[in-house]
């Protein structure tokens, strides 16, 4: 694959993923600041608050029946064609956010309204990001798939930069146009991000793996059948390594946004300024991490970033109550810029590495979304119920995320068991760096 070519793979893998985590982290900030108020109307703020963040969290249980969907087209059809569907169902879902009436409006249709195009929004990412992984990394020559398969991980972080960049200059409106019309205007741009990273991606042919399984007639009737047969161990490794990758993300880039303006005082602003701040660095050393993993191994990257996790959870918590702006942000870049870029930088690439390519889309897919449900879109509320059950102690919530380090610590440690248990992967075992 000549130098072009590598950079157009590259780009498409990566601006895809940009655009769909765009759309969906503006969901989960919003939540936190303007649905609680305009859609989930509630005399108790904090209920208003919860159900937001149920809102938010019910999409990622629709997440992995959007994987099984869209893997099933990815593994029997095709990588492109299953990435032009997902990114046209998350652009269309978003764009029609930012022109729903509120619940002063139309009452319970507007809540109803927003939760379906969530659902929505939760289809199309559950297909999206196996499908962005896998451009990647069936590309990728074999001495660098941990670099590849860190740049559709890229995807994540700077989503989460636009969509925070784009509400923090929001945000300097007067709070009544915020209110009223300022928090629809990035929903509503997001139309023209869909278009161009629809436009990239038409020029990118199959994967050259995939194309290998489609030669030799081996392509399975159903999937997801064969995945849950012959690879369930595989899956099960998947859903408690994404855990800690997942939870304390949430954590420090959506459920910090509520806790540190409405508990401990901080502007939006500043609040929303650091989360930013620690995203562009995690931008940046998601893939050095990633080419680094070419070279010490990926498991061994993942080990250090989750107990470096679980290290710092009690620390984050007690700089955020300093009341300072300035360990506001240290603290943020810590968790969010520094510790977590490992683990996410290594984490679609060892995931790719432990399933067959007949069955990797729905495997990685997998895999991914049900931790994802389970932990990441949960994250935000439970840390909001922690904290209202336990008289806004940090405590609980501190130990939550000890707790989801130590479920992938013991996941992560079946991984070198795999090979003596079931035929490796055809086409990447001997390459693999897990």
């Amino acid at each position: 694959m000549d130098k072009k070519q590598t950079r157009r793979v590259l780009t498409a893998s990566l601006v895809g993923s940009s655009i769909e985590w765009f759309d969906y982290f503006l969901y989960g900030t919003m939540a936190a600041l303007v649905f609680n108020q305009l859609f989930f109307v509630n005399e108790d703020p904090t209920v208003g608050l919860m159900l937001a963040y149920a809102s938010f969290a019910l999409s990622f249980f629709i997440r992995p029946f959007g994987g099984i969907i869209f893997s099933h087209i990815g593994d029997r059809i095709g990588r492109k064609k299953t990435l032009v569907i997902t990114l046209s169902l998350m652009g269309l879902a978003t764009f029609g956010m930012g022109l729903l009436p509120t619940y002063q409006a139309i009452g319970i249709w507007a809540p109803i309204l927003l939760i379906t195009l969530r659902l929505v929004q939760g289809l199309g990412i559950g297909g999206e990001w196996g499908g962005a992984l896998l451009l990647a990394t069936e590309y990728a020559p074999p001495e660098r798939r941990g670099f590849f398969g860190s740049i559709p991980q890229m995807g994540v972080t700077i989503g989460m930069v636009m969509g925070t960049l784009a509400l923090w200059i929001m945000t300097l409106l007067p709070n009544g146009a915020f209110m009223t019309w300022g928090w629809r205007v990035p929903f509503i741009l997001s139309a023209f991000l869909v278009i161009f990273g629809l436009w990239i991606r038409k020029g990118i042919d199959e994967t050259p793996e995939f194309k290998a399984v489609q030669a030799s007639g081996e392509i399975p009737k159903l999937p997801i059948v064969d995945t849950l047969k012959y690879h369930w161990r595989e899956v099960l490794i998947a859903i408690g390594a994404k855990v800690v990758e997942t939870a304390p993300f949430y954590i420090f880039g959506t459920f910090v946004v509520s806790y540190a303006t409405t508990n401990l005082g901080f502007s939006q602003t500043a609040t929303l300024g650091s989360v930013m701040i620690a995203t562009v660095i995690t931008t940046i050393l998601i893939p050095i991490m990633g080419s680094l993993s070419d070279k010490i191994g990926r498991k061994k990257m993942y080990i250090a970033g989750a107990v470096a996790m679980a290290l710092y959870a009690f620390p984050y918590f007690w700089m955020l109550h300093q009341g300072s702006v300035l360990l506001l942000v240290v603290a943020t870049i810590i968790g969010l810029g520094i510790i977590w870029a490992p683990i996410t930088a290594v984490l679609g690439t060892m995931f790719s590495e432990i399933f067959d390519a007949k069955v990797r889309y729905t495997g990685v897919t997998l895999g991914y979304q049900i931790g994802a449900a389970l932990a990441g879109g949960t994250a935000p509320l439970v840390a909001t119920a922690l904290l209202a059950n336990f008289d806004n102690s940090y405590v609980p919530v501190a130990i939550y995320i000890i707790f989801t380090a130590l479920i992938s610590l013991v996941s992560i440690w079946a991984v070198k068991d795999l090979s003596g248990k079931q035929p490796a992967p055809k086409v990447a075992a001997k390459e693999s760096r897990v």
